[in-house]
């Protein structure tokens, strides 16, 4: 069921942003008087489809092939290679008829639609909602590195007050772009020391490979919730609202101290002391082999705070969070490139984007991930690769430079050159995808 539930988040979330991107497409050539012949989500490759039909000359589908979907504008070299319509002479009402700059019009209809629509979702998510988070000051033990930030030298019990000579604010910029992707140096508090500690070029690949939750999380004091049956917990009569205040004798008064004594004695008998209410004993408890003593923790996570924003307020603040995303995914790309980030480890298909989604429905986070994924979709489509709007966009600004158009043998071949380029991307993004989640099992 919970594949089903990601599979499903996925095709209803591609699908509205598929439709609204090739409707930029449509509706500017509609606009400038160009012919549309079809409208399609999905590819009906060898021309079969799922479903079709005609209204006022247009025939609108789904595909089998779901690898996104297309318009098809009469007079245009695009993906159906339908090279038979350019024999004639150019119609008034063909693409190849009209003037450069309606044509780039069209090419770029698509992305800004999608800037849009990322734009309006996280302008209705922030009137509907706000913005939530964590004050840094709330922050009051520091921070725990996972193995990343121990890479980097971060030590539990740390404390970021700043980034680049930058106070923050908010805890959740220490998480964000601001630090993962620009050449940052986090400001640390240890102890009655100030340590500048940098943020390597290459943390994304680490990220990758272990997630945003082994960077930092907050550190925290902690209680017993609930206790496993039959664990070293319920065998040493530990009970809910117990508190484990030391291991062996060393204090613990945080979770992951704890943690760390539990997983230096595996397979061991260790002496608790163990407070409940006033009350202080020694008890004697058992440790598993993978150094867990069996109990559900109740954590007492820092306070956040909420900033509701009027109607009109909400605007420039996702406008602002959909902006970002956009060229952070901008400089990702870029790091890609000089090398400093793995496309391995950069690089998701769907079956990547159904995990993001989820194994459950959580409307809010489906909206962000749409919301996400619109800017992403306008960036990808801005790429210069033939085949992409973005390689349409390229063609026709050297035809306004040299004042005439490239020929149609030239983009014929580069858009078959697109086409391989995107499918040999499509299959190691669905080949990578495929072995890390086989490697997670």
């Amino acid at each position: 069921m919970s594949v089903l539930i990601m599979a499903g988040q996925l095709i209803l979330g591609l699908s509205i942003l598929v439709i609204l991107h090739e409707f930029g497409h449509f509706i500017a050539a509609r606009a400038f008087g160009i012919k549309v012949e079809k409208f399609y989500l999905f590819f009906d490759a060898w021309g079969v489809s799922l479903f079709k039909f005609n209204y006022k000359g247009v025939e609108y589908g789904i595909g089998w092939l779901p690898l996104g979907g297309y318009v098809k504008i009469a007079g245009m070299i695009d993906e159906s290679m339908d090279t038979d319509q350019l024999a004639g002479p150019p119609q008034p009402w063909e693409f190849r008829a009209k003037p450069a700059w309606q044509r780039l019009i069209v090419m770029l209809g698509g992305i800004i639609v999608n800037i849009i629509v990322g734009i309006f979702i996280f302008w209705v998510l922030t009137i509907r909602y706000g913005e939530t988070y964590t004050p840094n000051a709330n922050i009051q033990y520091g921070i725990v590195p996972g193995i990343i930030g121990q890479k980097m030298g971060l030590r539990a019990g740390d404390k970021i007050n700043a980034v680049n000579g930058r106070h923050i604010v908010r805890y959740e910029d220490l998480i964000s772009s601001k630090v993962l992707l620009d050449k940052t140096v986090l400001n640390v508090q240890r102890d009655n020391q100030n340590l500048d500690i940098k943020v390597p070029a290459t943390i994304l690949n680490d990220l990758s490979d272990y997630g945003i939750e082994e960077f930092i999380t907050p550190r925290v004091k902690f209680a017993i919730d609930t206790v496993a049956a039959k664990s070293g917990a319920q065998n040493a009569g530990l009970k809910k609202g117990d508190s484990i205040i030391a291991v062996n004798g060393v204090v613990t008064p945080y979770f992951d101290q704890m943690q760390a004594q539990l997983r230096q004695n595996k397979n061991k008998q260790v002496e608790l002391t163990v407070k409940h209410d006033t009350a202080v004993q020694l008890v004697k408890a058992q440790i598993n082999k993978e150094g867990v003593l069996g109990f559900k923790p109740k954590v007492v996570l820092p306070k956040r705070e909420t900033i509701k924003y009027s109607f009109f307020a909400s605007l420039p603040v996702g406008a602002t969070k959909a902006w970002g995303m956009f060229t952070d995914n901008a400089k990702g790309i870029g790091k890609i490139f000089t090398g400093q980030v793995k496309a391995r480890k950069a690089i998701s298909s769907p079956i990547g984007i159904a995990v993001m989604f989820g194994s459950h429905v959580d409307w809010i986070r489906f909206w962000s991930l749409v919301g996400f994924l619109s800017m992403v979709l306008a960036l990808t489509n801005l790429l210069p690769i033939p085949g992409l709007d973005g390689g349409h966009t390229v063609f026709l600004l050297i035809e306004m430079i040299k004042g005439k158009p490239l020929s149609d043998k030239f983009l014929e071949r580069a858009q078959i050159v697109g086409f391989v380029l995107l499918i040999s991307l499509m299959v190691f993004a669905f080949g990578n995808d495929i072995v890390k989640q086989v490697m997670k099992k």
